[in-house]
């Protein structure tokens, strides 16, 4: 079993430092097909977090969970 560094609470605070900014958003969404767009960290809450893509046209799912940035399957990264 591969130990990870971090752990869940460690991203729901880092994810609650960024709360209200600027952040790109990158999606793996499986077979090497990634979606990489700009977004506000909207809103923070126990389970999830809400990104708002600044893009008005983006139909994809804007809610998060803390495991899929802990499994790899989202990365947030701070400014655009």
């Amino acid at each position: 079993m591969i130990k990870t560094a971090t752990s869940i609470n460690t991203i729901k605070q880092n994810i609650m430092d960024c709360n209200n900014c600027d952040v790109t958003v990158k999606l793996n969404l499986g077979r090497n097909k990634f979606v990489t767009f700009p977004a506000t960290l909207s809103g923070v809450y126990p389970s999830i977090f809400t990104v708002k893509p600044h893009d008005k046209n983006f139909l994809g799912k804007t809610a998060y969970s803390y495991s899929e940035i802990l499994c790899g399957r989202v990365k947030i990264s701070k400014g655009i």
